[in-house]
């Protein structure tokens, strides 16, 4: 990917700048920058403590941040500072959608009951707070069978269509993440954030998992932004990598420039900060020596 190709810098859904997180007189996030290019898939990576978590518990509203701005712009183009609003404005009017670390289904309720809990706001506003809907007048009715049919839509495309009516509870792990997944396109996101979506799946899992998102971004032109450990995912369907060390940004690039990167090689390898030259050398002697042969 070229520079002038690269949408986070020429399209950004979000734009994250000179974020910092403090805890007390612990500084969690760091004067962070970063965009997120619309249709990108982009991935925030690093190792444990390193701050993802809560950069995601920012953009989403579930942390105010200590200073700095994030500008979400969705398609129909308005533009929303994330950092000023609560984290149901964030998700019904920013269109931004989250998923967590542990899965958050609803296990006693059906697969289907879960996809329209996810469109419960619309479907409100459509009963007129419940009266439209007990009547079953006004627009009430359409909405429904409109929701349905989007939960449908949902549970066809992750696979899981003939299991419309089983409790969530007794999906297999991986199944439950694919859903997790679908209940939050149910809301209609601009910015979907997965937060260690491939945590605990098995290979076959994982690459169910990639064609997924894959088709997210391709088929339903949604943008995502994903917090992972499993490299194979990263650097298999992302565009755009974010690499942070304790909270502030050490990489910001293509995968194959951040991996490559010596002080992203440092942070994961854990050595220490006079080592990274040493590091770069290797590297260098690595690429001339691929060159030579080419």
């Amino acid at each position: 990917m070229t520079t002038s190709l690269r949408k986070w810098d020429s399209d950004p859904v979000l734009t994250v700048e000179h974020l910092t997180m403090r805890f007390g007189g612990l500084v969690a996030v760091n004067d962070l920058s970063f965009s997120v290019g619309r249709g990108d898939i982009t991935a925030l990576i690093g190792p444990n403590g390193a701050g993802k978590t809560t950069v995601f518990n920012c953009i989403t509203g579930f942390y105010k941040p200590t200073t700095g701005m994030m500008s979400m712009r969705p398609r129909d183009g308005s533009v929303h500072l994330l950092e000023r609003l609560p984290d149901f404005i964030v998700a019904r009017k920013a269109k931004v959608a989250r998923t967590f670390q542990n899965i958050r289904l609803f296990s006693g309720m059906t697969l289907l009951e879960n996809l329209l809990v996810a469109q419960h706001n619309p479907l409100m506003i459509a009963s007129g707070m419940t009266i439209l809907g007990v009547l079953g007048i006004g627009g009430y009715k359409a909405k429904e069978r409109e929701a349905i049919e989007r939960a449908r839509y949902w549970l066809d495309k992750i696979g899981l269509s003939g299991r419309a009516d089983d409790p969530a509870g007794d999906l297999p792990y991986g199944a439950q993440r694919r859903l997790e997944i679908a209940r939050a396109m149910c809301t209609g996101p601009d910015l979907l954030c997965l937060d260690e979506p491939a945590a605990g799946l098995n290979p076959r899992e994982s690459a169910e998992l990639n064609s997924l998102l894959l088709s997210i971004r391709e088929q339903d032109g949604t943008s995502i932004l994903l917090i992972e450990h499993d490299m194979s995912v990263v650097m298999g369907i992302s565009d755009h990598v974010v690499v942070l060390e304790y909270g502030t940004k050490i990489a910001d690039g293509t995968p194959t420039e951040t991996r490559n990167d010596p002080r992203v090689i440092a942070a994961y390898l854990g050595v220490d900060d006079e080592e990274v030259e040493e590091i770069e050398h290797e590297l260098d002697e690595v690429t001339g020596s691929e060159g030579g042969r080419a």
